[in-house]
């Protein structure tokens, strides 16, 4: 019999990310099989009370991607039809995609060429009449600056939602991302947490918890009687299982992201031409993506280290070679903004694999493969 892992690990030893399953993670999912209890029910109930104690929020309500996380939070905030919401365009197209769900319009502020984050200096200049919320991005794992933006949306009354779908764990201050507004989290197989799929909305918001409860399953509040439009979002019993092993084990993961970083950080900020992470102060970076910037000192173009790192059977991956508003979707849909820093960035980030499952001798071989490029 072939033993798929192994086939893997000749094409790539060193991979961009790697699910962990424990022992008791699997039980877990077949305790669930065997009661016969699949579908939304005890166990998707008890990983949203622990997921809202660990986030800091009164309320979490289980869904089933972080894309339709996105799209609840916004619709029981009640974005609709004719409202505008500024958010970045350097991130995964779901981001802006969530608005026109939504029948909003996505308008982009450009972002930080430190963090990668939007600018809170840019996001003023965007508000109009018709503005209504503000999604940010924790990209890579790294939180926006948040004194910044809450100070923006309580001035002009704006609706905070917090993608923090690559930042489980983060922490701003001591104050955990998706407890600052309306949280949006993915549990995707490559996140810091997984549950296959999956996703989470966090709130303090009662009004906003009844709504997407009420959203994710058809509109009913009591079965059968829909008091509003909804969808099929539920969350399965057998990915909540999994998700409530994966919570346990999320901050002994998370920091061993941040080890790994920190060893990659001190070597690779010995090569010039390469830029390690910005971590901004009064954050906690979890490192989902670990993302370095290519320059023109640097022997290879960005695709060129890229291609080169691959072929020594390392995996190094681009988020994102085009911004959302440089997308087909969107120049279709009319937008052709000015965003210099996200067009710039897009042409020099590379992400390295720094997940918990990496060895020491997987990280030396990274930087030794990376200082072997230089000038």
């Amino acid at each position: 019999m072939v033993n798929i892992s192994e086939v893997k690990n000749k094409v790539s030893p060193i991979s961009m990310s790697s699910v962990q399953v424990d022992d008791e993670c699997m039980q877990a999912v077949l305790d669930v099989l065997k009661s016969g209890q699949l579908a939304q029910g005890p166990k998707v109930e008890a990983f949203e009370r622990a997921f809202a104690d660990y986030i800091g929020t009164k309320y979490a309500i289980a869904v089933n991607s972080g894309t339709a996380a996105l799209h609840v939070g916004l619709l029981a905030a009640g974005i609709g039809r004719g409202d505008e919401v500024i958010t970045t365009p350097f991130s995964f197209v779901a981001t802006a995609n969530c608005c026109l769900f939504c029948d909003a319009t996505p308008v982009f502020a450009d972002i930080d060429d430190k963090t990668f984050n939007i600018s809170p200096n840019l996001i003023e200049k965007k508000i109009t009449p018709k503005t209504k919320a503000i999604i940010i991005v924790d990209l890579y794992g790294q939180p926006c600056d948040m004194d910044e933006i809450v100070a923006i949306c309580k001035k002009h009354h704006l609706v905070l939602v917090e993608d923090a779908c690559q930042a489980h764990g983060a922490e701003y201050g001591r104050q955990k991302v998706g407890s600052f507004g309306i949280g949006c989290f993915s549990f995707y197989p490559t996140k810091n947490m997984t549950t296959g799929e999956g996703g989470m909305v966090t709130t303090d918001d009662e009004d906003v918890a009844r709504k997407a409860r009420m959203i994710r399953q058809h509109g009913q509040r009591q079965r059968y009687v829909h008091e509003l439009l909804g969808y099929n979002f539920r969350m399965t019993d057998i990915a909540a299982a999994l998700g409530i092993c994966q919570l346990k084990n999320l901050d002994a993961a998370n920091a061993k992201r941040i080890r790994n970083a920190r060893y990659l950080s001190e070597h690779i900020s010995r090569i010039e031409g390469l830029t390690p992470p910005y971590i901004a102060s009064n954050r906690k970076h979890v490192f989902h993506q670990y993302t370095i910037k290519v320059t023109e000192s640097y022997q290879l173009s960005r695709d060129e280290l890229q291609q080169r790192l691959n072929a020594k059977r390392i995996s190094a991956a681009v988020y994102y070679q085009t911004p959302i508003h440089k997308q087909p979707l969107y120049k279709s849909l009319g937008y052709n903004d000015s965003l210099p820093v996200s067009d710039d960035v897009a042409k020099k980030v590379l992400s390295l694999p720094v997940h918990p499952n990496l060895t020491e001798k997987d990280l030396e071989e990274i930087v030794e493969v990376l200082n072997g490029f230089k000038k």
